[in-house]
């Protein structure tokens, strides 16, 4: 069975390097901002994923809300933690959120699975 985690990683990266090989300015300036957004400052970084994992879950954004779990996972994010800040979002989202929740609750018994000294 194929491991949806590092299918998820591999294609990412092919896409961002495919993405940024382009040079378009604008683009990068967005994925840099991206990455210093979530660097530790007045909020740590695991409350900082937290708050994109219940955004992206919000807007319903699948590849969002997997790297953030991936995130999250990796910082040491308990499953409880992460579900308890998706069923915020669930809340917030409304019942449209719910097949998000159910995909975001499989990726994450994907890492589970794989493991922490794995996850990209």
């Amino acid at each position: 069975m194929a491991n949806p985690v590092q299918e998820f990683n591999d294609y990412r990266q092919k896409m961002n390097d495919k993405l940024l090989a382009d040079n378009n300015k604008i683009i990068k300036r967005i994925f840099n901002l991206d990455t210093n957004a979530y660097m530790e400052g007045a909020l740590d970084v695991k409350t900082k994923e937290l708050l994109g994992l219940v955004a992206s879950a919000v807007l319903r954004c699948d590849d969002c809300i997997k790297y953030h779990l991936e995130t999250s996972y990796k910082e040491g994010l308990t499953k409880e933690q992460v579900m308890e800040a998706l069923g915020i979002a669930t809340l917030v989202g409304g019942t449209i959120v719910i097949p998000h929740l159910r995909r975001a609750y499989e990726f994450w018994e994907a890492l589970e699975q794989q493991g922490p000294e794995t996850a990209v």
